[in-house]
């Protein structure tokens, strides 16, 4: 095979990965749904070489789930893995709110104060991906900030299940207001220039988290797996 063809295939790979990955993390492809890689070639136009790679991908992740003599699956949510998601999470995050504490200047202040905006938008819209997005986007920005943007990419990474444990709790009432007062406590402990109390209210809000497992699971039980 040349390099074009080989390259090709390659980006036609990532672009099915993204996409697919992008479709489980939003819910659009709900924890137990059954894939079948032939229908997912023809929607993409593809063979069959690059959504099986990409199902690869996500498999390893633990977003795809091939079962012998079953199919191929969205994996359920495993619960046992977000506490130690959070963990991770947490530490990261208090790591990087103490730094951007530290060198937080007015600027900065004003594109806090504009995605807290952009949430209250979202959330009197009822706008669930816009609202992710925009959470999403202010501890981004938090570690753009702090100087480390890389930290949020591996935090990224390792919240993966959390993610979509996250979007199961936005129609829950109240929630993103909840979201919204937590993300506002931040911007004030910010403002205070005292590290402490920013690590103390990034604190307070991710321990929200996983309180809300068990109401979570009662009104979508399939969605999860418990593993010992």
């Amino acid at each position: 095979m040349s390099k074009q063809p080989a390259a090709a295939a390659a980006k036609a790979s990532q672009q099915v990965y993204e996409l697919l990955r992008q479709r489980i993390l939003a819910l659009e492809l709900a924890p137990g749904e059954r894939l079948n890689e032939k229908d997912i070639a023809a929607e993409f136009e593809l063979s069959r070489t690059p959504v099986h790679e990409a199902v690869q991908r996500l498999t390893e992740e633990g977003l795809i789930e091939i079962r012998p003599r079953s199919g191929t699956f969205v994996a359920r949510i495993p619960v046992h893995e977000l506490e130690e998601a959070m963990l991770v999470r947490t530490a990261l995050e208090l790591a990087v709110i103490e730094r951007a504490a530290r060198q937080l200047t007015p600027a900065a202040l004003v594109r806090l104060e504009h995605c807290l905006a952009e949430q209250r938008r979202c959330a009197k819209k009822a706008d669930q991906p816009g609202f992710h997005r925009a959470d999403e986007a202010f501890h981004a920005l938090l570690a753009e900030l702090a100087g480390f943007p890389g930290v949020w990419r591996t935090i990224a990474q390792a919240k993966t299940q959390v993610d979509r444990f996250r979007r199961l709790t936005l129609p829950i009432q109240g929630r993103m207001q909840e979201v919204i007062a937590e993300h506002a406590a931040v911007v004030e402990a910010l403002k205070s220039g005292s590290p402490e109390k920013a690590m103390a209210a990034m604190r307070r809000h991710l321990d929200h988290v996983l309180p809300a497992i068990a109401l979570t699971r009662a009104l979508q039980p399939d969605y999860f797996i418990n593993k010992t």
